[in-house]
């Protein structure tokens, strides 16, 4: 399997490399988070735990949730007392979604002296950084790239769910809640996270007796205007559209839906979450629209409840996102793998990624995002939970 793995990494990471990848720039003068660095810590008995994902452009919220929920975290254990007595040191780098410019941010965090990556964001650019730390057998934990080749190299782990895995049970919870049996899906036939949800849900959706009425593709080059695809849904009789797609243009298509008078049910996967933020969206449209998620913010729990509350007080009453908690209990991951297998600063990158990969697999967090364990293949193990947009917030169902 881990053979495999490598193989799928390197055939990916050619392949993008070979579709045209432009000179590199510096991250320094792109990074909005440049100089956002947690460094509570000085001297060498330092751990540096680097984290990349988009702070601007169309998915921004991702990496400014993961870059505000993994500080967070950083915070509250050196304020503990550290991993096993040693301060940790984060720096993020802005990505924007973007292959190229995430593994330059790589190589930037490398000079700073990264140690472990939590990263990154989303699911292309983490192949092609997946590919590079396992050059330098860097330890590499994702808190939301979900496409399978993400974490292909053995050096790679993930706190999310693997797109297979939304969209297998985003079909069931519609099945077996019989939410709806006439079901329309947009996607992004252009992006391996929507593409990689949208194989699988089509798979389930037979099984759980669900009618595709319309199946609908757009890409990044016209994602812009999504009447056709509507249209086809409403003529199809549609009860439920699911869109396994990023929310900026989630929040389009549920303009554009109301705007021609279909009034339907609006079922999503973790892309969604980012929804209620988006600048200029009528929210209200938004009302009863379903998603997935490992994270409710308004779970009674007592870890949630401690979470959102501290994240309110860190960033101005700020309510977390899914990406925010998954951040957060990836530094918590981190730090528990980090005392399991004992390992300290002065350890090389690769002495370091060894141990890890081995005390992964040992340990269990119950995060805000659930009981967590991890397989050899980096793969997490927990339950999802469904949300619902009700009066402005995410709820739970």
């Amino acid at each position: 399997m881990k053979n495999m793995k490598k193989f799928m990494s390197l055939a990916l990471t050619a392949s993008l490399v070979a579709a045209g990848f432009a000179g590199c720039g510096s991250k320094d003068d792109t990074s909005s988070s440049a100089g956002n660095e947690s460094s509570s810590a000085a001297g060498e008995n330092v751990f540096k735990i680097g984290g990349i994902g988009p702070v601007t452009g169309p998915a921004g919220a991702y990496g400014d949730a993961v870059d505000k929920g993994a500080r967070l975290a950083v915070k509250e254990i050196n304020a503990a007392g550290g991993i096993g007595g040693s301060q940790i040191e984060f720096k993020f780098e802005d990505d924007e979604h973007d292959a190229e410019k995430s593994v330059n941010a790589y190589n930037t965090l490398k000079d700073w002296g990264m140690q472990m990556l939590v990263g990154t964001v989303t699911s292309t650019p983490c192949i092609a950084v997946a590919a590079e730390s396992e050059a330098d057998n860097m330890f590499l934990l994702t808190p939301s790239a979900t496409a399978v080749e993400s974490i292909a190299p053995s050096n790679a782990f993930r706190l999310c769910f693997s797109d297979p895995a939304q969209g297998t049970k985003s079909a069931e919870y519609i099945g077996e809640n019989k939410l709806a049996s006439k079901v329309a899906v947009v996607y992004d036939s252009s992006d391996t996270y929507s593409s990689g949800i949208y194989e699988n849900f089509v798979k389930e959706a037979k099984n759980q007796g669900l009618e595709i009425v319309a199946s609908e593709a757009f890409t990044s080059d016209s994602k812009s205007d999504f009447n056709v695809q509507l249209q086809k849904a409403k003529d199809g009789g549609a009860e439920l559209i699911f869109l396994p797609i990023y929310y900026q243009e989630a929040s389009l298509i549920l303009k554009q839906a109301h705007d021609i008078g279909f009034d339907t049910q609006f079922f999503g996967c973790d892309g969604l979450d980012g929804i209620l933020g988006v600048e200029n969206f009528d929210t209200s449209l938004a009302e009863g629209t379903m998603l997935l998620t490992p994270f409710v913010p308004d779970a009674q729990d007592e870890a949630t409840q401690k979470f959102v509350k501290a994240y309110a007080e860190e960033y101005k009453d700020e309510v977390p996102i899914q990406f925010a908690a998954d951040a957060y209990d990836c530094i918590y991951a981190i730090k528990e793998a980090a005392e399991k297998a004992g390992i300290t600063p002065d350890m090389s990158v690769s002495d370091i990624c060894d141990a890890l990969k081995t005390s992964m697999t040992e340990i269990t967090v119950d995060g805000v995002t659930g009981h967590i364990t991890w397989t050899e293949d980096g793969e997490p193990s927990k339950e999802p939970k469904a949300v619902k947009i009700e009066n402005g917030a995410y709820t739970a169902m």
